[in-house]
C-alpha cells in the first residue's frame, strides 16, 4: 500500500520563513516535533493506504479539476486549539479557492472509493506537531513574527507519497497537476 494526498506545495522562499518560525519554536518546554520545512504543505485530502494499481486512476480523476491559478497568503504561526495545541500551524487566507477546489477533489475522488470529508475545509500549514504540552509552548508561538509568511500563486497540486520513518515523513511527488 502506498501511504497518499493531495497537496499544494509551498514555494521556497515562505518555506524559509517558515522555518525561521520553526527555529523560535525549538526552546520551549514540552515535546515538539517540528516539521522539516522542505515537506510544508497544504493539504487538500489525506487519501491513506492506496493499492499501487489505483495511483493511475486517481491522477485521472484529478486531470478532470477545473479550476483556475489562484493567490494564497499563509499568516502566521498559532497554537490550535490556543488552549491545549496538538499542532502549531500557519493560517492560510484566499477567497474561497482552496476550500472549492478541496470540494471539487472530493466530487472527482468519491466514485473511487474516498469518502468525501465531514468537516469544513480549513487551509493550513502544519510547522510542529504538539508530542507533549508545556504552557510556553503558546508563548514562543507568539515570539514568532506576526507578519503573513507570503503570498503565492497557486498553479498545480500535487498527489503525493508519504512514507513514514523513525526520522520522520518522506515526501515523493507521484504526480502534479495543473489548474
Amino acid at each position: 500500500m502506498v501511504r497518499t494526498f493531495v497537496a499544494i506545495d509551498l514555494p521556497e522562499e515562505i518555506r524559509e520563513r517558515a522555518r525561521e518560525s520553526q527555529e523560535i519554536l525549538r526552546p520551549s518546554g514540552g515535546r515538539l516535533a517540528i516539521v522539516d520545512p522542505a515537506n510544508l504543505h497544504i493539504t487538500v485530502k489525506f487519501l491513506g493506504g492506496v493499492d499501487p494499481a489505483r495511483i493511475e486512476p486517481i491522477v485521472e480523476a484529478l486531470r478532470a479539476v477545473r479550476a483556475y491559478p489562484f493567490d494564497m497568503t499563509v499568516r502566521y504561526a498559532v497554537c490550535n486549539p490556543p488552549r491545549r495545541p496538538r499542532v502549531v500551524w500557519c493560517d492560510v487566507a484566499d477567497a474561497g479557492e482552496s476550500a472549492a477546489l478541496t470540494r471539487q477533489v472530493d466530487d472527482l475522488l468519491a466514485p473511487l472509493g474516498f469518502p468525501r470529508e465531514s468537516r469544513p475545509f480549513r487551509p493550513h500549514v502544519t510547522l510542529a506537531r504538539v508530542k507533549e504540552f508545556h504552557p510556553s509552548q503558546c508563548s514562543q508561538v507568539e515570539r514568532t513574527p506576526r507578519e503573513p509568511l507570503g503570498r503565492f500563486r497557486v498553479e498545480s497540486i500535487k498527489l503525493k507519497k508519504s512514507t513514514l520513518t523513525p526520522r520522520g515523513s518522506i515526501y515523493e511527488d507521484l504526480a502534479e497537476v495543473p489548474l
